[in-house]
């Protein structure tokens, strides 16, 4: 299964250019057809994670993934699957 990784630690207090990139990961996941997306925000205060996740529930973002997974075991992770 073919899997894209994106790590938002080292621009986590930059707003436009995380928005640029997970509409990057999105649209390159769409095009190749793969199957999951794993973000990065990081722990943290959670601030980041909560952009990532309102950017994630745009109408026109959500209406590109299947579903949306939180890791249990590491509160740093979000996990997007896509279905093809």
């Amino acid at each position: 299964m073919a899997k894209l990784k994106l790590d938002l630690h080292d621009i986590y207090n930059r707003g436009a250019t995380i928005d640029a990139e997970l509409n990057r990961v999105i649209e390159e996941a769409v095009d190749k057809r793969i199957t999951l997306v794993e973000i990065i925000p990081g722990k943290g205060s959670g601030q980041l994670k909560k952009h990532v996740l309102r950017f994630l529930n745009q109408p026109h973002i959500k209406a590109q993934y299947h579903r949306l997974e939180k890791d249990d075991r590491n509160h740093g992770r979000i996990f997007v699957h896509f279905r093809f």
